[in-house]
C-alpha cells in the first residue's frame, strides 16, 4: 500500500478496544485484531485509543497498557499513533509522555472535551502539550463529541509549532472545513486528514490527504479503491466505491445512534471472526433489529 504523509499513509485505523463479557479489556484479542488489519492490508497505520477505541470510557492505566500492547503487536510493520487526549491538559500531558516512552510514532490528541474552552484555551492546551512533551502531534477536531471546534485560525497558529504536524477533522458538521484548514495553514507539509467515513470523497476533492476510518477494519480495500480511482480521474469508479462505503456506514445511524461502536463492533466480528465483545456502558449493545439490518446490508454489499 502507498505510505506517504510521514508514514500515516492514506488510511489509519482507530482500533476498537475489545472487551470481555465483564467489560474488562481483552488485550489478547487486541493483539489479534492488530495482526488482522495489518496482514489483510486494511490500513497503512493504526491508532490506539481513539474515539473508536472508546478512549473516554477507558482508565489511564488501561490506555497505557493498550499502547504497550499495540507497540508489541505492530512489530514495526506500520506507524503507531496513540490517542492521548483527555479532558484536562494536565492528564493529557501525563498520558502523552507515557505514549512517547512506549515508542509511539505520533500522538493523536482530541480537543479538550466537556469544559468547552474558548479558542485561546484550546490553543494554550495544545501549545503546552507540544512544549512539555517530545511527541509529534496530530490535532483532532470532533465537535459532535467535544462540544468545541478547532477554528482554522487556531489551527494555523498551532501549526507554527514544530511538534504539531497535522490535524484530523471529523468534518460532518462543516463539510468545507478541510479546505478552510488548508487555506489557513500555509505550510504544505502540514498533514490534513478527514475523520468522517461518509465525507471521504468530498474531502479528497478539498485536499484531504487521507482518512482515519473505523470502517477500514472491514472495508480497507474499498477505501483504497476510492483513492485510486480519484487519482486516476475515474470519477464513476470512485463514486461506486464511495457509495458502498456510504451504505455500510449508514447502518450506524439507521436507528438513531450517534456513536458507531455498538454497530461497528459486531460488524467487525462478522467479518474477522474475532470476539470483539460489546461496547462499554453506557453505550447500549446492538439490538436484534439493528443486527438484522446490519447483516442484510453487509450481505447486499458483498462483505459477508
Amino acid at each position: 500500500m502507498k505510505t506517504t504523509n510521514k508514514g500515516f499513509g492514506r488510511i489509519s485505523i482507530p482500533l476498537v478496544t475489545p472487551f470481555k463479557e465483564n467489560e474488562e479489556v481483552n488485550y489478547e484479542v487486541y493483539e489479534q485484531l492488530i495482526d488482522y488489519v495489518i496482514e489483510h492490508d486494511c490500513c497503512d497505520s493504526v491508532i490506539s485509543t481513539g474515539t473508536t477505541g472508546e478512549a473516554s470510557a477507558l482508565m489511564f492505566d488501561e490506555r497505557v497498557k493498550l499502547f504497550e500492547t499495540a507497540k508489541k503487536a505492530v512489530k514495526g510493520r506500520c506507524k503507531l499513533i496513540c490517542g492521548t487526549g483527555c479532558a484536562s491538559t494536565y492528564e493529557t500531558i501525563r498520558l502523552t509522555k507515557e505514549a512517547v516512552r512506549i515508542g509511539a510514532d505520533y500522538c493523536l490528541i482530541v480537543a479538550p472535551f466537556y469544559c468547552k474552552p474558548n479558542q485561546e484555551g484550546i490553543f494554550n492546551h495544545y501549545w503546552r502539550i507540544a512544549e512539555e512533551t517530545d511527541a509529534k502531534i496530530m490535532l483532532y477536531n470532533i465537535p459532535i463529541f467535544t462540544g468545541v471546534n478547532i477554528e482554522p485560525e487556531t489551527c494555523a497558529r498551532l501549526a507554527e509549532h514544530p511538534n504539531i504536524i497535522g490535524i484530523k477533522d471529523e468534518s460532518g458538521l462543516n463539510p468545507n472545513q478541510i479546505l478552510d484548514y488548508r487555506l489557513a495553514v500555509k505550510d504544505p507539509e502540514f498533514i490534513i486528514f478527514n475523520g468522517d467515513d461518509v465525507m471521504l470523497l468530498p474531502t479528497i476533492v478539498q485536499g484531504a490527504q487521507g482518512i482515519i476510518s473505523g470502517s477500514a477494519h472491514i472495508l480497507g480495500d474499498v477505501l483504497n479503491n476510492v483513492f485510486d480511482a480519484f487519482e486516476a480521474g475515474q470519477n464513476d469508479v470512485a463514486l461506486e466505491n464511495f457509495t458502498k462505503l456510504y451504505k455500510f456506514c449508514r447502518t450506524w445511524a439507521d436507528f438513531g445512534r450517534v456513536h458507531p461502536n455498538p454497530i461497528l463492533r459486531p460488524a467487525i466480528e462478522l467479518k474477522t471472526g474475532l470476539k470483539i465483545g460489546p461496547a462499554r456502558g453506557p453505550l447500549a449493545p446492538i439490538t436484534e433489529a439493528e443486527m438484522a439490518n446490519l447483516k442484510k446490508v453487509m450481505t447486499e454489499l458483498g462483505i459477508l
